[in-house]
């Protein structure tokens, strides 16, 4: 029987602004009482480790993470001193979101050679065994806050990507989408193939099914008002299986705040999807789900 775990909720922050403004907006995160606040990294957004840092000293109790780093950016070796410092700056309460990175335009920007995908996927899972390898150290400098340090959020969709997800991750993140092969934009994918893709992951996980935490990034939250206008955005990407049924599609999530909160619960019972994460523009629109949800 599959644990059902308690809902969590993050807020992906991807706005470069001033400090006041990032400290103001990690409060309101807080105040209206998301979990999680998240920093996204890609180039022209604020570099993760400081932002997280900067939140932590703003905030009281949620915790921060990166959602997700760029792994193919990072030396392993030396991602490990920005991740245990942070996690000792701020006091254990940083997890650590990793991701293959798929924007090619990006890889070219840094002058950084935008490899296959397997590379990237075996890049990353040899950035994980590197630094869980050091966290396990009791000699290694500087020491995470969290024993073994942080948690280990990792998203995708492809087979490789879970695969490493399955033996690695304390957190999964399904992103809802694949990634087209030329680095293009994500593509979204069909009710049905996110039910293959969970059932794939937990086959995999085995034993551990139960203790690996399921993710989702909602990508907008829709109240009624503004149905229309968003569906002529998103409408000509739906697969065929929601294109009536937009609302059912888990990175949409539509309509007044107790749809949406009937809604994640159905997704938690039919996915086992417990934490959600939004963007930053749906922030005060989802506030009123959490109130519903806790």
């Amino acid at each position: 029987m599959t644990v059902q775990r308690s809902f969590r909720f993050g807020v992906n922050m991807v706005v470069p602004e001033s400090r006041s403004n990032w400290i103001e907006k990690c409060r309101r995160a807080e105040e209206l009482g998301f979990d999680v606040v998240g920093v996204a990294d890609h180039l022209g957004l604020p570099a993760p480790f400081p932002a997280m840092i900067l939140a932590a000293e703003a905030t009281e109790r949620v915790r921060l993470n990166t959602f997700v780093l760029n792994t193919a950016f990072y030396n392993p070796v030396l991602l490990a001193r920005d991740v245990a410092g942070a996690d000792q700056f701020t006091d254990g309460r940083v997890e650590l979101g990793l991701g293959a990175g798929y924007v090619q335009a990006e890889f070219e920007a840094a002058g950084i050679p935008f490899e296959s995908g397997r590379k990237r996927v075996e890049h990353l899972e040899q950035t994980v065994i590197t630094l869980r390898g050091l966290f396990a150290d009791p000699e290694y400098q500087p020491q995470p806050a969290q024993p073994s340090g942080p948690p280990v959020l990792i998203g995708g969709w492809g087979d490789r990507l879970l695969g490493v997800a399955a033996r690695h991750a304390d957190i999964i993140a399904f992103t809802g989408a694949a990634a087209a092969r030329n680095g293009g934009p994500l593509q979204m994918a069909g009710l049905a193939e996110i039910e293959e893709r969970v059932a794939y992951v937990r086959e995999l996980l085995g034993s551990r099914a139960d203790k690996v935490e399921f993710n989702i990034l909602v990508q907008r939250v829709v109240p009624p008002s503004e149905r229309a206008s968003v569906l002529e955005v998103f409408g000509p990407a739906l697969p065929p299986d929601v294109a009536d049924s937009p609302e059912e599609h888990p990175i949409l999530l539509m309509g007044t705040p107790e749809g949406m909160a009937g809604r994640l619960r159905e997704r938690r019972d039919r996915f086992g999807i417990s934490y959600v994460t939004v963007l930053e523009d749906s922030m005060e629109k989802f506030a009123p789900v959490i109130q519903l949800l806790r």
